[in-house]
């Protein structure tokens, strides 16, 4: 109370305790959203002059708007604390009760912030072009790290909490006495988790997987849309959801088709009779490849590539993209081909053979006579 001006001073004698205490209180949480208000409007005029899509303030705005609300009203109610009249048995524990608000409201903040720097780099590195194997590998590696940032602020900010206690500072003066027994526990316990949480590193850094990759894992065929602290979510061609341990990826072989490139080569296989003409075969596909947009122009290629007893194995080899394009590019020339051969080689679809020998003929027309 010694803080305030004489007059002032003079005046809060006047008014109730309890009546003084509230108007602190009030005071305190209103200036507070006042000046929320009047930031995040600065803000949004700011934010409303940009005319792309992203805008580093609207970002702020939408991220930071609920942790401020909270964060400056409690702020400025700690400054204004001395300024209440209350005995110290109340005014401790209401000291340290905006105290530990005041320090997750700071938490909330600091996690938000980390938003704030994803939404700016996944501008930066947009996942909407054709090669974007490096905004792939940023991406793959913002995620991680964010999550594991937000797992360090939420053990520091319990930490911090609990060490605020003298009780809890004993508790954990007498937990140390155990830690040999203590230790063995939790590391058995831990082992697991440990190791999903070094798995996670190692794939952040050395990426054998990214996010948007295309793998087949377990006979599956999807795209790798998620990677947490402890698991990866697999997006199947069907909409089926492949949820797998990270350490998965470091432990078992998979397939990933966009390593190094979106770039791969689709192929169909027919068979057909001996009789094909493999020149009209080459020419119509050759036709049909250079109508699709599909194609990316660098590989085509018509193959025997086995004989049969009653056929032969036609292998053409295509190029495409990326692995989505190079199944609809297969399923097109898959299909125009077989509709080709049917409307124009009829007899050299496969067949089998059945010939008679010209004794075999007089004796069957013996038997009908």
């Amino acid at each position: 109370m010694n803080k305030l001006p004489p007059d002032l001073l003079e005046f809060s004698k006047q008014i109730p305790s309890i009546v003084w205490n509230l108007i602190i209180a009030i005071t305190a949480i209103l200036v507070g959203l006042l000046i929320k208000v009047i930031v995040t409007r600065l803000f949004k005029i700011y934010a409303e002059k940009k005319e792309t899509d992203y805008s580093l303030f609207r970002s702020v705005i939408v991220n930071l708007g609920k942790a401020i609300t909270y964060f400056i009203p409690l702020f400025l109610l700690n400054l204004f604390i001395p300024l209440m009249r209350m005995a110290k048995e109340y005014l401790t524990p209401l000291d340290k009760t905006i105290e530990i608000l005041l320090t997750i409201s700071f938490a909330g903040i600091l996690v938000r912030s980390i938003r704030i720097l994803e939404d700016y780099i996944y501008h930066t590195y947009d996942l909407n072009k054709a090669d974007n194997l490096v905004e792939r590998k940023v991406r793959t590696q913002i995620q991680f790290i964010r999550k594991f940032l937000v797992v360090v602020i939420i053990f520091v900010t319990v930490a911090i909490i609990l060490l605020s206690f003298d009780s809890m500072r004993k508790i954990g003066t007498g937990l140390l006495t155990g830690v040999g027994i203590g230790g063995i526990i939790v590391g058995f316990a831990a082992q697991n988790s440990l190791g999903n949480l070094l798995a996670g590193f190692q794939i952040a850094f050395t990426q054998p997987i990214r996010i948007d990759d295309v793998l087949v894992v377990e006979g599956e065929w999807g795209r790798v849309e998620e990677i947490t602290l402890t698991y990866v979510v697999l997006n199947i061609w069907d909409k089926r959801r492949l949820i797998l341990p990270i350490n998965y990826f470091i432990t078992k072989p998979f397939q990933n088709w966009t390593r190094t490139t979106s770039e791969i080569l689709g192929t169909v296989f027919l068979y057909v009779d001996y009789t094909i003409p493999m020149d009209v075969i080459r020419k119509e596909f050759e036709r049909l490849i250079n109508l699709s947009p599909l194609w990316d122009k660098k590989v085509q290629v018509v193959q025997v590539t086995d004989t049969k007893e009653n056929n032969i194995e036609v292998r053409v080899l295509m190029s495409a993209r990326n692995s989505s394009e190079a199944f609809d590019l297969r399923c097109y020339i898959r299909e125009n081909l077989i509709g080709y051969i049917q409307q124009n080689y009829p007899g050299s679809l496969p067949r089998i053979r059945n010939e008679v020998s010209n004794l075999e003929k007089y004796m069957q027309q013996k038997m009908e006579s």
